[in-house]
């Protein structure tokens, strides 16, 4: 049996002295894809910046490819193989879609970085359309395809997306789960935290249902989207 790439193992996280995540475990197997749902405020984000250190954990593991990150910096995470599309996407605004991308290969250096490009152009054309224009002038849409490229020009072999159909337009949110659904089927893993629930559980092989700061429910995609008590809670009982 293949040893998971992440697991995290009863990890609780505070703000102050509130605590935001509580004895959360949880694992993704190499080449999966699996979701992370729940209502805006469970904990969803918090959990997937705690993988990279921000905020740390108070109690419990995490194990990335056998080794305990828990502990470590973020430069580390990043340089050995962790990406993160973040909320808010957080382009640099000033900067063109080609400098952007560039930012992305900073954890590995910029050896790939010209055939990488390419493949982030191939991947989202629009990109290449706008390789020169600054990407506070783009769309929401394009500045989330942005977001994702810049991660993915980092050669992660996990990567984490962190709401990527937030605020977008229901056209712009198929165009963004057809080429996540195209980088499962090449082999990335991927770890999606997302309140669109049915966009969700429709690409992953597994999910995760958080709430209030703990894993209530787990299954396959499919499992969940069958599963009334999620109908009802995040799928508007359809």
């Amino acid at each position: 049996m293949t040893a998971p790439i992440l697991e995290l193992k009863a990890i609780d996280v505070f703000y102050g002295p509130i605590q935001a995540l509580k004895q959360v475990s949880m694992h993704i197997n190499p080449g999966e894809t699996v979701s992370l749902i729940g209502s805006n405020g469970a904990g969803k984000s918090t959990l997937l910046m705690s993988i990279f250190g921000q905020p740390r954990i108070a109690a419990g593991q995490i194990f990335y490819q056998g080794t305990d990150i828990g502990q470590k910096s973020s430069h580390y995470i990043a340089s050995n193989g962790i990406a993160q599309s973040p909320e808010g996407r957080r382009v640099f605004p000033d900067m063109s879609v080609e400098e952007n991308l560039m930012m992305g290969t900073i954890p590995i250096g910029d050896k790939y970085a010209g055939d990488d490009m390419q493949r982030m152009f191939d991947l989202f054309p629009r990109l290449k359309e706008r390789r020169n224009q600054r990407a506070m002038t783009m769309s929401g849409g394009e500045q989330q395809m942005l977001a994702i490229a810049r991660a993915l020009m980092s050669r992660p072999k996990l990567l984490l997306l962190d709401e990527p159909s937030l605020g977008l337009a229901p056209i712009v949110v198929k165009q963004i789960f057809a080429t996540l659904r195209e980088l499962a089927k090449s082999g990335m893993t991927i770890f999606l935290v997302e309140q669109n629930a049915n966009h969700a559980l429709k690409l992953s092989d597994r999910a995760y249902v958080m709430v209030n700061g703990q894993i209530r429910l787990s299954g396959t995609g499919q499992e969940l989207l069958s599963n009334d008590d999620v109908r009802n809670a995040y799928l508007g009982g359809h």
